[in-house]
């Protein structure tokens, strides 16, 4: 599985811990930045990662920042995601399970690395129960 990453200044120390911990689980990670801690705007960061998804280039992504709120924001501008802010793992389960989210959002400020990587792998692994949902999810875009 392809997984695109991103942050912004915020959330760029838990980004580096993340894809090192994805890489040894053996996910093919795609860095879409910053390079630093220095600080950026989020959209710069958030954009791409959500193309990249959109596009089926990555097949999910995961963004964090301080709040998780901006890059959210940003990455749901694009029609083809669906990105859930997640503070517990239980939410991150539920945006896949009930809202076949494709981006997971973490708030680095909210929440401890250790949580931040279980939140991840478990948005990572868990399957959209489609059913009842589906028919939800099928009515979020705007066409």
């Amino acid at each position: 599985m392809k997984i695109a990453i991103g942050s912004d200044h915020a959330g760029f120390d838990y980004k580096v811990e993340i894809i090192s911990y994805l890489e040894k689980l053996g996910y093919e990670v795609q860095d879409f930045g910053p390079s630093s801690a220095d600080s950026v705007d989020y959209p710069d960061f958030a954009h791409p990662v959500a193309t990249s998804v959109e596009t089926a280039e990555n097949t999910l992504g995961v963004l964090i920042c301080g709040s998780a709120n901006g890059v959210a924001i940003t990455a749901n501008k694009h029609q083809g995601i669906r990105a859930a802010i997640a503070w517990q793992n239980e939410i991150a389960a539920l945006a896949r399970q009930h809202n076949n989210a494709n981006i997971i959002c973490i708030p680095a400020r909210f929440v401890d690395l250790e949580l931040a990587k279980k939140i991840t792998q478990t948005f990572l692994t868990t399957d959209f129960e489609g059913g009842r949902h589906a028919n939800r999810v099928n009515k979020i875009a705007c066409n």
